[in-house]
């Protein structure tokens, strides 16, 4: 995954199903590392540690924003 960076790191894919969806409308580059892994073993989240949200070099001031403002405008939190 050449030009990607790791900004965040999840334990279930619940946590960012919102995040999600406002990189998809962004139209951001990105990926979720180890996220099939985890749906078929949730319990070893840790051992695998956990969800890498990985964003292209490019997008990576946009997506830290919106995850800024998802924590600061909402009661929603991304960790």
């Amino acid at each position: 995954m050449k030009n990607y960076q790791t900004i965040a790191v999840f334990t279930f894919p619940s946590e960012y199903a919102v995040l999600r969806l406002l990189f998809d409308q962004k139209q951001l580059r990105y990926v979720f590392q180890n996220e099939t892994m985890i749906s078929v073993l949730p319990f070893h989240s840790n051992a695998f540690g956990g969800i890498r949200l990985q964003v292209h070099e490019d997008d990576i001031e946009t997506a830290k924003e919106i995850i800024s403002n998802l924590n600061q405008n909402s009661k929603l939190r991304i960790v």
